[in-house]
């Protein structure tokens, strides 16, 4: 199998799953009870929130452990607007967000909130004119993702900062995408708020974390126990917890050099797949990316048809969020950089990782020619 899909999810790193079983075996305790068995699962709890704090630049205590990205999305943008109800009812966000945040800035409208969904040039980029526009004495929130997961397009997340900051607004940034691809701390890159997901860096799914700013207004989405300081009731999943700091670390200590590998991987998959596909481009081509990501379109045929054929090749890929999976509609991301609906039903997302090699690739090149001839030859699009 060639694995090109890591945006999706990315393979348990079995350093993770070692630094994880000892509190699937025999340290089990609930880290909220005041004896030593309890305890020692807390201790563990608090070196996980220390690493991650120490990984991105910020203070143990700024670390919320969450379910996972779309929870830690979640209570962003609910906390938020919750806690600073009686100011106003507004939030800005852009129209290229992750489904974790568009359904929920639509659940907030229903529940009688003003969204504004700011445009995106054709490179991908969230236009900073319209947000600044958008900003007003009512808004309570902006939420911008740092990279989308469909293009990898990176967005100017410390400038975005710095209008939010000037108006005194809240700014959520989603670096689902970017924490363990790009060196990130908090400080540099300017949000109050920043979600990411162990299961995007080789740790397990179903625990992600936020980060949030000392300072920044936020109610509890769950409520139950005063866990993760009232924030986040629910008993701590400690293997977890433990294994999104080990994947975190790990990632953090790569980052950089990883991305020197990948960067040239992913651009030679694309000069050779443009050569020889006739019409082939690539969505986002002329912004900053992260350096695993290409999001490829294939005028005339349906990119499930694409992803389908290569699966029968044993090539993993998609034609975007995972989370989309099923939806007829075209990607909102791409037609929201000025792609036809029918372009951008025939594109198709490879994401790169550590374990892609240059040899995978020039299969991936071959497949890729093979199999978009033959759908064009049978397609009615």
């Amino acid at each position: 199998m060639i694995y090109l899909d890591h945006n999706a999810t990315t393979p348990l790193d079995p350093r993770v799953l070692e630094s994880m079983l000892p509190f699937l075996r025999g340290a089990w305790g609930n880290p909220s009870s005041p004896y030593r068995f309890g305890q020692e699962a807390r201790a563990a709890v608090e070196r996980a929130r220390s690493r991650v704090a120490e990984c991105l630049g910020c203070r143990p205590v700024e670390v919320l452990f969450t379910g996972g990205g779309t929870e830690a999305d979640n209570l962003a943008l609910r906390g938020v607007v919750r806690a600073l109800r009686g100011r106003g009812r507004h939030v800005v966000t852009s129209a290229i967000e992750h489904p974790a945040v568009l359904r929920t800035c639509a659940a907030l409208e229903a529940d009688g909130c003003r969204v504004t969904q700011a445009a995106v040039g054709a490179d991908g980029v969230v236009d900073l004119a319209a947000v600044e526009r958008a900003l007003g004495p009512d808004t309570v929130l902006l939420s911008v993702m740092h990279a989308n997961n469909e293009t990898g397009v990176l967005q100017p997340v410390a400038e975005l900062a710095e209008l939010a900051r000037a108006r005194g607004v809240p700014f959520h940034a989603d670096a689902v995408q970017t924490a363990g691809k790009l060196p990130l701390r908090l400080a540099t890159l300017g949000p109050d708020l920043l979600s990411l997901s162990a299961h995007k860096l080789h740790g397990p799914k179903g625990v992600g974390a936020l980060l949030v700013r000392h300072g920044t207004p936020l109610d509890p989405l769950l409520t139950g126990g005063e866990h993760e300081r009232g924030l986040r009731a629910g008993t701590e999943n400690v293997a977890g917890i433990v294994g999104l700091a080990e994947a975190l670390a790990l990632a953090c200590g790569t980052a950089e050099a990883e991305a020197a590998r990948l960067a040239p991987l992913r651009d030679r998959l694309e000069r050779e797949v443009l050569a020889a596909v006739p019409g082939a481009r690539v969505h986002g081509a002329g912004a900053p990316r992260v350096p695993n990501t290409t999001n490829l379109a294939f005028p005339g045929i349906d990119g499930e048809s694409v992803v389908v054929a290569l699966d029968l090749r044993g090539i993993c890929a998609s034609t975007g969020s995972a989370c989309s999976t099923g939806d007829p509609e075209p990607s909102h991301v791409l037609t929201a950089m000025g792609a036809s609906p029918r372009d951008a039903q025939g594109s198709v997302r490879l994401s790169l990782g550590r374990d892609t090699r240059a040899e995978e690739l020039d299969v991936v090149v071959r497949a890729l020619v093979e199999v978009v001839e033959q759908l064009r030859a049978i397609s009615s699009l």
